[in-house]
């Protein structure tokens, strides 16, 4: 996959560049007015550029949109600190048809968001928001009737309690309260040791994904490689899932929700583990 990426961005032969009256845009971006999950209304434009390249300068990696470089929306140079990364948002640039779907690049919203920091959030607010979703995470939430429900919950989530309980050595537990389970302090602060462990842009991917399936314990389950995304979507939408099987889901309503919830996922993840790596694809620069 590496080497396809790379003959893509690196060996690509010049080509004539189309005709533009507009510069180029800058990339989508997050609102986060306090929420990781809330987003600018979806926009598309007609393509303008022809070539996606990348290339590193003294900030990091970065995108070019034929000769131009990427911006961000407060029209910030566009730079990331992983080449690995830079090359996955320059897939999603020349991944787009006659027309930009900016609502479809997830990775270059997250990378926005790093770098015009909207919200104004720095590393340890980061780490609280993240932290915080384990009072209401999915997982610890359990009904009392149906039976047949109660059941699937029991067999789908406690596992996953488990798992969390022994991979960090904690407690954390279930409950049918409205109140939710009563998280132990110690707990709380061995999920803040470890999300300290990783950078900022690392952990706004981890917070993105955490909001997306609105539990930390399926993220951390993710970002550890202990469930695939697939499956982590599935036990966060557990008791939509029962209710389909009861009684039918929406035609195409239902499955547009499923698979933009993995996107989604799979971005922030993906964005996580990118964000993390200190290595870099060995490669030629193209000259700009």
């Amino acid at each position: 996959m590496w080497r396809r990426c790379q003959r893509l961005f690196y060996a690509r032969p010049p080509q004539t560049p189309r005709l533009c009256p507009t510069p180029p845009v800058a990339g989508p971006s997050l609102s986060l007015p306090g929420a990781a999950r809330t987003y600018t209304p979806p926009t598309e434009r007609k393509r303008f550029y022809q070539n996606v390249s990348i290339s590193q300068g003294e900030g990091g990696f970065e995108i070019n949109l034929d000769h131009r470089k990427l911006k961000t929306p407060q029209a910030k140079l566009f730079t990331v600190p992983s080449e690995a990364l830079a090359i996955a948002v320059a897939t999603e640039w020349d991944s787009q048809q006659d027309t930009i779907k900016s609502y479809t690049m997830h990775l270059t919203t997250l990378c926005n968001t790093v770098l015009d920091n909207p919200s104004q959030r720095n590393k340890d607010q980061l780490i609280r928001a993240a932290v915080k979703f384990l009072e209401t995470d999915t997982v610890c939430y359990r009904v009392e009737e149906p039976a047949g429900l109660v059941e699937l919950q029991k067999n789908k989530w406690d596992p996953m309690i488990e798992w969390a309980e022994k991979r960090y050595n904690v407690e954390i537990g279930s409950s049918t309260s409205i109140l939710g389970p009563n998280i132990p302090a110690r707990t709380k602060d061995t999920f803040t040791s470890h999300l300290a462990s990783y950078n900022t842009w690392a952990l706004q991917g981890i917070e993105y994904a955490i909001a997306q399936l609105k539990s930390l314990i399926l993220s951390m389950g993710v970002i550890d490689r202990h469930i695939p995304v697939e499956k982590a979507v599935l036990l966060s939408r557990l008791e939509e899932e029962y209710q389909i099987q009861r009684w039918g889901n929406v035609e195409w309503a239902h499955d547009y929700d499923l698979y933009e919830l993995r996107a989604r996922t799979a971005a922030g993840t993906l964005f996580a583990h990118l964000c993390s790596e200190s290595s870099t694809v060995k490669h030629k620069l193209l000259q700009d």
